[in-house]
Order: structure tokens, then C-alpha cells, then sequence
């Protein structure tokens, strides 16, 4: 690859912040420029071609396994590559924001892996995003130790969790950089900046610098980071194959494409992980002008409906047949006082990582530092002193396109209690979000960006297909935002208000609520630095 002259300069539009200058350098932001200056074309017709698959879905178009790349699926011999240092062993992955105190509680957690999460559980604010960058940074150099004002000191451990990265979406842009007049893709600013800072001392420290790639659909995308990987690599003077990704298989286009996801990846592959509040929301929003796509409440569609269960098995069959890992979806619960309820919740818990264990997954996510033990021990008592089960590499399993999306064996209209919980905890993780924070506790579950996805679009759906009337919604809309308002009184609810209407009471689905929302609400530009 040719690497060219940067002809143009990286400008901050925004005001400069505590420590901000030693993560905004004059060479990481040249660094960012080259990849933004190589990728920008290919990222732009790429979110140009999701927009037509859309619309050749809508029109009746099949959703099949891709027939130009069945040779890439019938070759028995190729292999993702082999696990990377600290990625070995992933029975239990804690995710989280990478604020400075979930920093050190996940990495002290005894979890094996540490998802510093600047997607979905980080609101884009510019003090996040450059704060959860100079976060690993002193994570990495064991200076993270820190003291709050009400004396509890956090003190990083001996033998900290790997870290893995996972940036924001190719969708995003980040309006506080510009290249050459435009925004720069999100994505690169979160790998970049942490590529640039932490790649080589992750090395040095006998790890790597290791993500997980949110929003995929198709091997397209794939092969984009795989060329921002080469790059990078080459940029820096690491060696090539030093970047390891683990994909999100979170949109139903995706999941045909596993397999050449793998493929384009596999000299950085550290394998695929199945999860389920983005992997409906896709499902929706490609298919959601579908009758037989009608979704009922998000909870009784639990990872054990048929279609899920296809998901879930081709993944760990397509992940072992190539020698990656297999990783399971999120245990989000959150403990609380009651320890009535809090057996309860580690009981379930409990069981759904059996489930996945029995299945096959090399290991899970839990959401928060008391879930550790409880998934640990499931893993532990299928794994034994083995890192991981590539071996079992699941022949047994065959999944046919109809088997992906035989939703309707589930469909069904909502409950009203249905329909209440999905508007409340929209309008509670909006007013959140709007005020900087990306994942929160709500009615004992860590939320983030997901839930909030999946909750207003299945609103959406059942408004579109009329088994909810809009004077239905409208009243539990205006009670919502009272009960919101009394308990926040911080809240802005009519910002809250505006953001859901159209987000959710709209005819035509916006595909993503963060985008417009982070324009209106979260961009902040005075004037330019550089």
C-alpha cells in the first residue's frame, strides 16, 4: 500500500480540556488524517450501499448466503489466526464505558478481557471520548490509580484484565475533527487515537492492541477495517498481523456473511461474539414493514427463540470450523440490596451461561464486576484447565437461510406492559444520554445505546402495523415524561420528548437514534484549535 503525503491538517473544533493536549498531538492527529485520507471514500459508499440493501430488502429481494462466495464457505483448509497473547483464555469479558472508575473496577474485575466501550455504552461527548482515551492510556502505563472526593480509593491490581477496544460504528461521524471540510468517521478517530498511543506500549507490555468491531453487515465492511489494519500497522512500524478484532455479529445481514467475515479478517480475526438487543434492532429495522416479522415484547424474545438459537449455533459452528473464538452474549444485571432478588438474578444469569457454555462459546460478557464469579464458575466447570473448546466444532449443526429468519413461529402482539416499559426506559436512557452518560442502571439492568435501539423501534413497528394505536403511545408518552420529570428534575423533557417522536412515532425509521441526536444535542464547537 502507498502510503502519500498528508496534504491537509486534521482541525479541532473544540475547546481544549484537561490533559486533552496529550492525546490530541500534532502526530496522532496527522496519524487519524492518513487513515481518514486512504478510508473516507470507501466508508462513505459503503453506508451509500447499506441504504440500497434496504431498500432491495424492502422490495422483496431474498436474504441469502452469498452464492459469489460459496467457495470462500466450502474451502476446509483456510484458518483465522491464532489466539494472541492475553486472548487465549476469554471465559469471562466484562464491557463497560471507559470512564476512569469502571476502568479500574472492570480491569481488577477477574474477568480475562476488559471491552473498553466507546460505542454504545460511552454518550459522545468530547470529554469522553478524549477522556476514555487518556483512560487506557494511564491504564496501560499503571497510573490510573486514583481517590474520590468521598475518600474510596481505586487501586489497579496485579493482574489486570487484556483490554480490547471497541470504537464507534463506520455510521458515525465525529463532528468535533474535521479533514478537508468534513467530520471525521468516528471509527478512526477511536481506533486511530488508541492505535497511535497504546499499540506499541500493549506490545511492549506482551500484549496487543485488540478490538471488537460493532455494526458490521457485510464482508465489505469487513475487509475496510482489514485494510485500516494493514495500514496502521505499516504507519507505526508494527508488524503486520499484530492487530487482533473480534466482530459483532449484531445485524441479520452479518450473520449470512459470517464466514466471509472471518475470511476477510483472519490474519487479525480473534473471532465472532453473538449478542441480542442489536441483533433484533437489525432485524427490525430490515425487515419491520413485514407482518411476519411482528416482534412481541423484546423479553419474551429470549436467545432460546428458534431463529436465535440458528444465530447462535452457526456462529459457534462457523467460529470453530475456522479456529476462532466464540464469544456469548451480555448478562446485564446489576445487584442491588435485595438478596432475594439478587439470587434470583444470578440464578438466570446462571443459566443462560450454561446454555452458551453447552453450546459450544469459548467464554461471555457480563456487564458488571459481581457477575464475574457466577460466569467464571459455568465456564470453568465445562473448560476445566482448557483456555477455550475450539474443538468441538459442531458438524452436527446445519442452518438454512429460513432458519435465520422463521421469526414468525414467535410473532405476537404486545402486552401493554409491553409497550410501557419500552417507552419508560427509552425516555430514562435518552435523558442519560443527553446529559453524557452512555450506559446506566435501570430497573436492575445496565443499559446502554442497544436497549434503547431496540426498545423505540419495536414502538415503531407496532404503530406501523397498527396492533398499538398512536393515541395509545401519546398518553403513555405524556405520563412517562411526568414520572421522568418529578425523578429527574435535570432532565430537559422536551428535548426527551422531540428526540422520541421522531425516533419512534416517525413514518418512515430513522436507522440509528444516535446520529442526528449527537448533531443536535452533544456537538459543541467553538472555535477550531488547529
Amino acid at each position: 500500500m502507498t502510503i502519500t503525503a498528508l496534504t491537509r491538517q486534521v482541525r479541532v473544533l473544540a475547546a481544549p480540556g484537561h490533559r486533552h493536549d496529550e492525546i490530541l498531538t500534532p502526530a496522532a492527529l496527522e496519524f487519524v488524517g492518513r487513515l481518514v485520507e486512504a478510508f473516507e471514500p470507501r466508508r462513505r459508499d459503503l453506508l451509500k450501499e447499506r441504504r440500497r440493501q434496504i431498500l432491495r430488502l424492502a422490495s422483496g429481494s431474498p436474504l441469502d448466503f452469498p452464492m459469489v462466495t460459496s467457495a470462500v464457505r466450502d474451502d476446509p483448509t483456510w484458518r483465522a489466526a491464532p489466539p494472541a497473547p492475553g486472548l487465549t483464555d476469554r471465559r469471562v469479558e466484562i464491557t463497560g464505558p471507559p470512564d476512569r472508575r469502571m476502568a479500574v473496577n472492570a480491569l481488577n474485575s477477574g474477568a480475562k478481557v476488559w471491552m473498553a466501550d466507546f460505542e454504545d455504552a460511552t454518550a459522545p461527548l468530547w470529554d469522553n471520548v478524549v477522556g476514555g482515551q487518556l483512560n487506557l492510556l494511564d491504564a496501560i502505563e499503571r497510573r490510573i490509580d486514583f481517590t474520590t472526593q468521598e475518600g474510596k480509593e481505586y487501586r489497579l491490581g496485579d493482574r489486570p484484565a487484556t483490554i480490547m477496544v471497541r470504537p464507534r460504528g463506520w455510521h458515525l461521524d465525529e463532528e468535533h475533527l474535521r479533514y478537508d471540510g468534513r467530520p471525521v468517521p468516528a471509527a478512526l478517530v477511536d481506533f486511530g487515537l488508541y492505535f497511535f498511543h497504546c499499540a506499541q506500549r500493549q506490545i511492549d507490555a506482551g500484549y496487543g492492541p485488540y478490538f471488537y468491531l460493532p455494526k458490521l453487515e457485510n464482508r465489505y465492511e469487513a475487509r475496510l477495517w482489514n485494510d485500516v489494519f494493514l495500514l496502521a500497522q505499516e504507519l507505526l512500524g508494527i508488524p503486520r498481523g499484530t492487530v487482533r478484532a473480534t466482530v459483532l455479529i449484531e445485524t441479520i445481514t452479518a450473520a449470512f456473511e459470517m464466514e466471509e467475515i472471518l475470511y476477510e479478517l483472519r490474519e487479525h480475526s480473534a473471532g465472532l461474539n453473538a449478542g441480542r438487543w442489536d441483533y433484533l434492532f437489525s432485524l427490525i429495522k430490515t425487515f419491520g414493514h413485514r407482518t411476519d416479522f411482528l416482534l412481541p415484547d423484546r423479553a419474551k424474545v429470549t436467545m432460546t427463540a428458534p431463529f436465535m438459537r440458528a444465530y447462535t449455533e452457526l456462529l459457534v459452528r462457523t467460529c470453530h470450523r475456522r479456529g476462532a473464538h466464540a464469544i456469548g452474549g451480555m448478562a446485564a444485571q446489576v445487584p442491588g440490596e435485595d438478596p432475594a432478588a439478587n439470587e434470583a438474578a444470578f440464578a438466570k444469569v446462571r443459566l443462560d451461561k450454561e446454555r452458551e457454555a453447552e453450546d459450544g462459546f469459548d467464554g461471555s460478557w457480563v456487564a458488571h464486576p459481581a457477575l464475574v464469579p457466577v460466569c467464571r464458575d459455568v465456564f470453568d466447570n465445562v473448560l476445566g484447565e482448557r483456555p477455550h473448546q475450539l474443538d468441538r466444532t459442531r458438524d452436527d449443526v446445519e442452518v438454512t437461510p429460513a432458519d435465520l429468519l422463521s421469526v414468525r413461529r414467535i410473532s405476537d402482539k404486545p402486552t401493554a406492559e409491553g409497550v410501557r416499559t419500552n417507552i419508560s426506559v427509552t425516555l430514562r436512557y435518552y435523558a442519560a444520554w443527553l446529559r453524557g452518560q452512555g450506559a446506566v442502571a435501570l430497573d436492575g439492568l445496565m443499559e446502554d445505546a442497544a436497549t434503547a435501539e431496540i426498545a423505540r423501534v419495536q414502538i415503531w413497528q407496532w404503530l406501523r402495523h397498527r396492533v398499538i394505536d398512536r393515541e395509545t403511545v401519546t398518553g403513555l408518552l405524556d405520563d412517562e415524561l411526568v414520572a421522568l420529570g418529578a425523578e429527574h428534575p435535570w432532565a430537559p423533557v422536551d428535548d426527551i420528548r422531540d428526540l422520541f417522536e421522531r425516533t419512534a412515532m416517525t413514518g418512515e425509521l430513522p436507522l440509528f437514534f444516535t446520529p442526528d441526536a449527537y448533531t443536535r444535542h452533544l456537538v459543541r464547537r467553538p472555535e477550531a484549535q488547529a
